[in-house]
């Protein structure tokens, strides 16, 4: 069984990367692509939580799936804490421009929770159901699954109006739009987040098999948990 301390690097990767994810989701990417205006499309969350499926393949080639799960957990209680205390910090030291409701902060970190625990216990089995039979089939298919679910449950509780009874809602984020930002077809703000979110998240998930396979290549067996 390794030391908690030697997989404590994964612990503090995965909570930087959610709790970065969970203050930069509230920030529309601003911009315009010819008709698109981005910020009917992508948060800017969208650019960084991905991440966290590279930490999690990592922690899964390094230690198998049991300390991954581990290190998921821990993670997740980091990060849903740090979620709720740091964006009150940033704001008063002038580094996000407003201040986001207590009740809100709580429902973005349920949200966060809820979907971080689901999808990334999902990347774990499947990652390890896959890892003998290519190098490149687990970390792919295990951050797709968890990316799909991911996505689902995190916009649905933190945006949806269904699920108002978590907390307050965000008002830009359930105006309705064009959907993707161009189609003549509207619906709420936060569903054309959601699919920009999962195209960002697939496409990362592609880039990240680089890294991984550079990082894992140094590891020619997993330690045993």
């Amino acid at each position: 069984m390794p030391r908690l301390t030697s997989y404590l690097p994964f612990v503090a990767a995965m909570a930087l990367v959610v709790v970065a994810s969970n203050v930069l989701v509230q920030f529309p990417v601003d911009g315009q692509i010819g008709g698109l205006a981005l910020a009917d499309l992508l948060t800017w969350g969208a650019f960084t939580y991905p991440f966290s499926f590279l930490v999690t393949d990592l922690a899964n080639r390094r230690y198998g799936p049991s300390v991954a799960r581990r290190i998921v957990f821990v993670g997740f209680m980091l990060a849903v804490a740090c979620s709720i205390v740091i964006p009150p910090l940033l704001f008063q030291h002038g580094l996000i421009e407003f201040e986001t409701a207590a009740d809100r902060l709580v429902r973005i970190a349920m949200a966060s929770g809820a979907a971080f625990l689901t999808a990334q216990l999902l990347d774990v089995t499947v990652f390890n159901w896959l890892r003998k039979r290519s190098w490149w089939r687990a970390p792919v298919f295990g951050s797709l699954t968890g990316s799909l679910l991911d996505t689902a449950v995190f916009f649905s509780v933190a945006f949806s109006a269904a699920f108002a009874f978590v907390g307050p809602g965000d008002a830009f984020a359930q105006e309705n739009a064009p959907l993707l930002g161009l189609l003549p077809v509207e619906a709420a703000r936060w569903i054309s987040w959601a699919i920009g979110d999962l195209s960002v998240k697939l496409l990362i998930a592609v880039f990240a098999l680089i890294p991984y396979r550079l990082i894992a290549a140094k590891w020619s067996q997993p330690i045993a948990a």
